[in-house]
């Protein structure tokens, strides 16, 4: 086990060295940073003195190593664009990304798992076939298209939710303001995460019933059904559980789509997380902000993965002995 986890940590810091290459040439390469905190009139001895002390004058090595040290310490630089510290600016932005992301996970695997098992019992009903045409709603158009389809309907011509915002917030600790105490808050927060959850959810959905289907015609489930237990117990005690570890899996990978991609949902609804602090920086080239942005997703995606696979090695005995053997 010890050796299993080594080596997998092993890999995700090959992972994030990688990552943090292609960073820190975007860092270092796209435009002039000293060009970029400057003004017009700044004279030329300025900037060259600017430059040694940035050490952007050392070799390519040095800089690297510059680079990671820092990254490792949380230390991104300043704002081309806010001349605030990067790291502050990120961990501002943090909550309200991440509470849009539980809201759409918890939305995602609720309503998904359960229209999955109704689609997989009553495959033959008319509400099973009607859910199954509108998920290809979810399944083909875009977000942003769906995004502002909720706002025309919910917040245009009924006047139900507001379209833009996180409304009101309350502190609850130090670095962290949360939308989940306030009326405004909550409503705020309905429209973006049916849009960010709405692919995930038909995702979840169709898996559920492909896996269950599967499931049901297993021997064991006839062997249940010829012993007479309940239909309820063979759907929901043998054959559901069965179902949901792929599930639980593909969800726990998503939950890194969700963070990642919630560019898009923050966009179209003006959500003031990372995603929107990302794009206003790519409008501006505020190059530090875009590095520590690719990096902090390039570590929620290694982090779940690392976490996914010591949870497969765990429950999977093939795993723990091919480990053995290969060992």
């Amino acid at each position: 086990m010890l050796v299993f986890i080594l080596r997998r940590l092993a890999q995700s810091v090959v992972v994030m060295l990688a990552v943090a290459l292609i960073a820190f040439l975007i860092f270092r390469y796209v435009g002039d940073p000293i060009a970029s905190m400057v003004g017009q009139d700044t004279r030329l001895e300025d900037m060259e003195r600017m430059r040694q002390e940035l050490g952007l004058n050392d070799p390519f090595y040095v800089q690297f190593w510059t680079f990671i040290t820092n990254a490792v310490q949380g230390n991104f630089g300043i704002s081309y664009r806010l001349q605030l510290p990067v790291t502050q600016l990120i961990f501002d932005r943090l909550p309200a990304t991440l509470e849009l992301a539980l809201v759409s996970v918890i939305l995602a695997l609720f309503i998904g798992v359960g229209l999955g098992i109704f689609t997989a019992l009553r495959r033959k009903s008319f509400g099973a076939g009607l859910i199954m045409s509108l998920s290809l709603v979810g399944v083909s158009l875009p977000t942003f298209l769906i995004g502002i389809g909720l706002i025309y309907i919910f917040a245009v011509e009924l006047q139900w939710l507001p379209s833009f915002g996180r409304g009101e917030t309350v502190q609850i600790a130090p670095w962290w303001r949360s939308g989940f105490f306030t009326q405004s808050g909550l409503r705020s927060l309905i429209l973006p995460a049916i849009t960010l959850s709405l692919f995930q959810m038909t995702l979840i959905m169709r898996l559920v019933r492909s896996e269950m289907l599967e499931v049901l015609r297993q021997d064991y489930i006839r062997f249940a059904r010829a012993r007479g237990l309940p239909e309820r117990a063979i759907n929901f005690r043998h054959a559901l559980k069965n179902t949901l570890v792929p599930v639980i899996t593909i969800t726990g990978l998503q939950l890194g789509s969700i963070i990642a991609f919630a560019v898009v949902t923050e966009t179209v609804f003006q959500w003031p997380g990372v995603g929107s602090l990302f794009i206003n920086s790519v409008q501006v080239v505020d190059v530090p902000v875009m590095a520590a942005y690719l990096m902090f997703i390039a570590l929620v995606f290694v982090m779940i993965n690392l976490v996914v696979d010591i949870l497969y090695y765990l429950v999977d005995p093939r795993l723990r002995i091919g480990a053995r053997a290969g060992a």
